[in-house]
């Protein structure tokens, strides 16, 4: 840091190093503030897109989709693993 600071000094001269030093301050301020602006966008953009997403109730919710499969018969389940139906 101090290398950083003797090279600025070196380089803009006693005069004009606190106006370089202010301006510079002043931009990295800015970016910050931008930066935290810009996150706050996708955060409450992602919260919106989420809202939106989500289910309108806990049954919607909870529910699936897609019927279950029927079990299957007695006789159907004794064929499935290649025995014969026993039959009356």
């Amino acid at each position: 840091m101090i290398v950083i600071g003797a090279a600025a000094l070196l380089f803009f001269g006693p005069d004009q190093l606190p106006k370089v030093a202010r301006k510079v301050g002043t931009v990295v301020r800015d970016v910050q503030l931008t930066s935290q602006s810009f996150i706050r966008e996708m955060e409450r953009a992602a919260d919106e897109a989420d809202l939106r997403d989500a289910p309108r109730s806990p049954v919607e919710h909870y529910a699936d989709p897609t019927p279950a499969p029927a079990p299957p018969s007695p006789a159907e389940a004794g064929h499935a693993h290649g025995e014969p139906a026993s039959g009356p």
